[in-house]
């Protein structure tokens, strides 16, 4: 009998592997790479909310358990995925500025809002009334993180690649048996994969699609992350990332000619120099309608959880949710009420 039998191995299954990997539990991942919104992520780690200068709740607290995850996964999987960028936030106005500067005077944005006025000058983006600087950012390189350690779990015979069939899940006194695995827990961390989930397809997972694209602009010469429109990321040898549209109708991961319309409308709005689009992707990304993870238990079935709806945020909120998860089945620690799946049982 293993301890978890984890469905899913996007940024949530992942982070919850690890903290059962780090605590000696023994795992197994199924996935049936269906799921790719966490592959097409863009990464970003921001612990301010840019168009209204608001701070992400818990974000010291969560960027910490953050950064620590990922200083270990560099170390086992032998590979940099942890970016640590500026992020620029363009101003449009004069009005934006002292908006920005009343936000960072807030006793909870101060650590993260700097006071100095950027007035540095981009050959290709025109910025009459500057940046301001965003602190304790970066981005996270999803798509490795995600190959790599896939490549880890495989080589160490913890992954089984084929669909989960909800109706062959059985429980049994002292946890669950699926086929014949034997598990203590099965976590279901399948992104918006959840709707087909008996368990909890009840639970507000909405679902929201972007597209994104990389671009080469080989005079666009950028050494942060801009925050305007859209946000543009350097990923090296005159490669951007940009992003994202927000499309809360469709739910399928097909790129469309709309969604690249809009990022290149936008993008042109803010540099001048000329590009070509190399790649274009979309995934629809786990939300929740109250902007709150899904975490917990299936309500009477002790060995039944989910970890869930990371929405925009999934970099920085998965592995504080994989161990406030981990945590509340182990050493029943109390899940924050903001969190927790119960929310929801009264509406039921």
């Amino acid at each position: 009998m293993i301890d978890y039998l984890i469905i899913g191995s996007g940024l949530a299954g992942i982070s919850f592997s690890e903290k059962a990997l780090q605590n000696n539990k023994s795992i197994l991942v199924l996935d049936n790479n269906s799921q790719n919104s966490s592959k097409i992520a863009g990464g970003l780690y921001n612990p301010v909310i840019l168009k209204r200068f608001s701070e992400v709740g818990q974000a010291e607290e969560h960027l910490l358990i953050m950064h620590e995850f990922l200083a270990v996964l560099e170390k086992k999987l032998n590979d940099k995925v942890d970016f640590k960028t500026p992020i620029l936030r363009k101003f449009f106005s004069v009005e934006e500025q002292n908006n920005w500067f009343a936000a960072s005077d807030k006793v909870n944005l101060a650590p993260f809002l700097s006071t100095q006025l950027v007035s540095k000058k981009y050959e290709s983006i025109d910025s009459p009334f500057g940046y301001g600087e965003v602190l304790q950012t970066g981005y996270v390189d999803t798509a490795l993180l995600l190959v790599k350690y896939k490549e880890y779990l495989i080589k160490n015979n913890l992954f089984m690649e084929e669909s989960f069939d909800y109706s062959l899940l059985e429980e049994e006194n002292n946890g669950i048996r699926y086929k014949d695995i034997q598990a203590k827990h099965i976590i279901f961390a399948e992104g918006f994969g959840m709707h087909s989930n008996p368990y909890f397809k009840h639970l507000p997972l909405d679902g929201t699609k972007g597209e994104l694209l990389v671009i080469k602009a080989p005079k666009l010469g950028l050494d942060v992350i801009v925050n305007a429109s859209v946000f543009i990321l350097p990923l090296g040898n005159d490669l951007f990332k940009i992003g994202a549209t927000y499309n809360w109708e469709s739910k399928t991961d097909i790129p469309t000619e709309e969604g690249k319309k809009e990022l290149v409308e936008k993008i042109k709005e803010v540099i001048s120099c000329d590009f070509e689009i190399v790649s274009h992707f979309a995934g629809v990304r786990p939300t929740v309608k109250d902007r709150r993870p899904l975490v917990g238990t299936y309500s009477n079935h002790d060995s039944i959880h989910i970890l869930n709806g990371l929405g925009t945020r999934g970099v920085m909120l998965g592995p504080a949710m994989a161990k406030a998860l981990f945590e509340n089945i182990e050493y029943q620690k109390p899940l924050d009420k903001e969190i927790d799946i119960k929310r929801f049982d009264k509406k039921r």
